[in-house]
């Protein structure tokens, strides 16, 4: 009952009294206003009433958010990194879990109280323990004691293992080669040191393949050719099947010095034609907007390449016409000086000529193999030439390839096709005779 009454004296005091003093003093004001308000506002019970309305309407939004504030209520702080105490310098611990989810549990006050404050650890003491397998305990450092919490997980079951310590070679592997400037190549990478020591369980450090500095070109500042540095290249330890493994490495990083060369090569556009022109013409001049183009690649791919191809299809050409050709990268090579190329076909009228005096020749012949000459064309062949008359009489037979493909072939006579190739994509190159008959003998 003393409870009550003072809760009473208390709204009394603080709200109604206000409330009805309040409305008081808008009657004196209303005055003028008409009778029946006038009245309503003056007189002294309706004002208790209408304060007593507001001081229940006051008291029930008061008491609401008091109810909601005093509610139990949970929240979960995720991925929260666990943090264990033990002698790393001896041992290596598996099994305990990186993070863990924690649950809290408490009034709105307490969990909006406890979020403000700095999130504290979860901890496990692993200290006193010898070489085995354990079952330990999470804990949580929580900031308020009023807020319950539990951990997901609360309980793991760890591995204690004393630790080993080797010594292995380190390997460099560049990656990002493909950020780097496409003119640019690396020619070289030198670490600072070649050795790392590795540590952790006997049974993982006999399962690690290889070290490996993983040189990432891409974090280069303005790479040039030249010498270039790159520092903290971070170390990383591989099984044999590609999968990193997770030991200690002292260092963990490595500093490296890396040399770029830009290796290039001038080469000649070579057109290619492909398919034939209308009967009756033939390709008089191939006019390309550029001769030769510089291309950028390592020193071996260059060594390799002696001209750029870029092929037209001339299929069922009737006059000449111009193309626009994109100027393809063959394979290995990184960059090239010119992306595409104008190229202009003239025709004019088809003539054919007999080139004779061209030389035949074996490929893919066994190496215990011989080739005897049965008849005139298993030395010699006629070639017929077909082209525009000017092109075709300046066409020597050093200048003609035709060959036979003797794969597969064992001792004996055998009739192969003879193939002609020419240098001149402008002109039509075929054999006189289709086949010739050869004979194998063992050497």
């Amino acid at each position: 009952m003393k409870l009550i009454k003072r809760i009473f004296k208390f709204f009394d005091k603080h709200i109604i009294i206000p409330i009805t003093k309040f409305f008081v003093f808008i009657g004196e004001k209303l005055k003028t206003a008409d009778k029946p308000l006038e009245m309503a506002l003056t007189k002294k019970s309706s004002m208790i009433i209408i304060s007593l309305v507001l001081a229940l309407i006051v008291f029930f939004i008061v008491d609401t958010k008091s109810t909601t504030l005093l509610e139990t209520n949970a929240e979960v702080i995720y991925n929260r990194p666990v943090k264990a105490t033990y002698n790393d310098e001896e041992y290596v611990i598996e099994g305990l879990p990186e993070k863990v989810d924690i649950t809290l549990i408490g009034t709105k006050a307490n969990l909006y109280l406890a979020k403000q404050l700095p999130t504290q650890d979860v901890i496990v003491d692993l200290s006193d323990l010898k070489p085995g397998v354990h079952k330990v305990n999470l804990r949580y450092k929580q900031s308020i004691t009023s807020v319950e919490y539990k951990l997901d997980p609360s309980v793991a079951t760890v591995v204690i293992s004393s630790k080993k310590s080797e010594t292995r070679d380190i390997e460099s592997d560049i990656v990002n080669l493909n950020k780097l400037d496409s003119k640019l190549a690396v020619s070289s990478v030198k670490l600072d040191s070649n050795e790392v020591i590795i540590k952790g369980t006997e049974e993982n450090l006999a399962k690690v393949s290889k070290i490996k500095a993983l040189v990432n070109v891409s974090e280069m500042i303005d790479p040039k050719a030249g010498t270039n540095s790159l520092k903290d290249v971070p170390l990383v330890a591989y099984d044999e099947d590609g999968k990193v493994m997770d030991v200690e490495m002292v260092p963990s990083t490595v500093n490296a010095t890396i040399e770029i060369e830009s290796p290039s090569k001038d080469v000649p556009i070579k057109v290619v034609t492909t398919g034939d022109v209308v009967f009756g013409k033939a390709i008089k001049n191939i006019v390309t907007s550029i001769d030769s183009v510089t291309i950028y690649g390592d020193s071996k791919t260059l060594d390799k390449t002696d001209a750029i191809e870029v092929e037209v299809d001339v299929s069922d050409l009737k006059t000449n016409k111009q193309y626009t050709k994109t100027i393809k990268k063959p394979s290995g090579i990184r960059d090239i000086s010119n992306k595409t190329v104008t190229i202009n076909i003239e025709l004019d009228d088809e003539a054919t000529t007999e080139l004779s005096g061209v030389r035949l020749s074996y490929i893919n012949l066994g190496s215990n193999y011989t080739v005897q000459a049965t008849e005139q064309s298993s030395t010699e062949i006629i070639v017929i030439l077909k082209g525009v008359e000017s092109v075709i009489k300046e066409i020597e037979p050093t200048s003609v390839e035709a060959y036979v493909d003797l794969k597969g072939l064992g001792v004996g006579e055998h009739e192969v096709e003879i193939k002609v190739k020419g240098n001149d994509p402008k002109v039509n190159y075929s054999s006189k005779v289709r086949k010739t008959t050869i004979k194998i003998a063992e050497k």
